[in-house]
């Protein structure tokens, strides 16, 4: 069976907080023995291993150099396909359509978890980047705060999605409207493009909208994660007030 390394302390401690039941066993190396102990402690619960490993069986265990002084070995988290004629209920569905480079995709989770979204669609296709151990390390555990779904087909899956969203892609094209200048009135369905290429086309014609982020100009735009970031503190800020959930 395969299995997923997620290495990190906060990606760590999300994992056992919101999965425990997927946690098959669990590595640390001695400095992070004090903040390792209650993970320990729940997986002594549960007659699971965990060990103490010196810094060359660590990286090994990890798979990686960058684990952080903890890794835990979980089943690897089913990602259901979007039900276009039942989406997940919420005011904001962040949409990922292509972006490659997974420490890009981990930003991306962890500003949305930060900010309070609680769903993410990614389309699945072979160039796109999808839930690994790197994404888990970047997004800070913000990956387990969130309801995961994918598509094969995104420009089928924004037309079907139109019924309960208002739809639109975030774009540096003149013809894109300020974000500030979108209405509320409807749940978002925001769609955030490749890192090179942007939204792609059939996903750009099956979106209603187009948004931009005004800046200074000196620019033509944004790294994706930096971009995902402003827009999603500038869809809260208006909830700020109240619990900050969307």
């Amino acid at each position: 069976m395969n299995e997923d390394i997620i290495c990190g302390i906060n990606a760590v401690r999300a994992l056992f907080e919101r999965r425990p039941q997927d946690v098959q066993r669990l590595f640390y190396t001695a400095p992070l023995r004090t903040l390792a102990g209650p993970l320990c402690s729940l997986l002594a619960q549960r007659r699971l291993p965990y060990r103490e490993l010196p810094p060359e069986e660590m990286q090994k265990a990890a798979g990686t150099t960058h684990h952080g002084g903890v890794a835990a070995v979980a089943k690897p988290r089913e990602i259901a396909f979007l039900d276009i004629d039942n989406p997940p209920r919420t005011k904001l569905l962040l949409v990922v359509d292509q972006v490659a480079n997974p420490y890009n995709l981990g930003a991306i989770a962890r500003s949305a978890a930060f900010f309070g979204v609680t769903a993410l669609l990614l389309h699945d296709t072979r160039l796109a980047a999808m839930p690994s151990d790197a994404v888990h390390r970047t997004a800070e555990g913000g990956l387990e705060y969130l309801e995961l779904y994918r598509t094969k087909d995104l420009a089928r899956a924004i037309h079907g999605l139109d019924r309960h969203f208002r739809t639109a892609a975030a774009t540096t094209r003149s013809q894109a409207a300020p974000f500030a200048a979108l209405p509320r009135d409807r749940p978002l369905a925001l769609v955030l493009g490749n890192e090179e290429r942007g939204v792609s086309l059939p996903v750009l014609e099956a979106c209603r909208r187009e948004i931009r982020i005004e800046g200074a100009g000196r620019l033509p735009s944004l790294n994706i994660a930096q971009a995902a970031a402003v827009l999603l503190q500038a869809y809260t800020a208006p909830t700020a007030a109240g619990n900050g959930s969307i």
